[in-house]
């Protein structure tokens, strides 16, 4: 009997990541999340476009990641807690390797995107740096050669 594998249902993107930054290496760490949280993001009320993170103790912290709370819960002990910080869980090797890239090259740790993983939800963060403004002008100019190239070769079958 072959089990059946289950795709990444992704939650929520970070659209803005890839246009603001160079984004140099990929990591994927877990969420430590409340009961209430964990039923917001199945909702998809999680909004990580203003979020950042940060190394302390040796540890990373997901700032300013806005989960809206349910209708359904009481409001009396969340009020304050939906822009919580929240600590990703990675391995040691990964978090020494990020904080040594943020003190050795000044890179911002960036959130990119929020996924399930079986039951389990999961950031997608990436090693960013900045772009000026000049490198976003290249990029546009790429974006659209690289779309009359496509419709040229498909008219022409090169």
């Amino acid at each position: 009997m072959l089990k059946k594998i289950k795709k990444k249902k992704i939650v929520t993107v970070n659209k803005k990541s890839k246009f603001n930054f160079f984004i140099k290496k990929y990591f994927t760490a877990g969420i430590v999340l409340h009961g209430w949280e964990v039923k917001s993001i199945r909702q998809g009320k999680i909004n990580i476009s203003h979020s950042h993170i940060i190394s302390r103790s040796c540890e990373l912290y997901l700032f300013n990641c806005n989960i809206q709370p349910l209708k359904t819960t009481s409001l009396i002990n969340f009020s304050n807690e939906s822009n919580r910080n929240r600590k990703l869980l990675l391995l040691r090797k990964e978090i020494d390797f990020i904080s040594q890239e943020i003190k050795k090259y000044k890179y911002t740790v960036i959130p990119i995107s929020v996924f399930w993983k079986r039951s389990l939800c999961k950031i997608n963060i990436g090693l960013a740096i900045g772009k000026n403004l000049y490198d976003k002008r290249q990029d546009k100019k790429n974006k659209i050669l690289k779309r009359e190239l496509s419709r040229v070769s498909k008219r022409f079958k090169i």
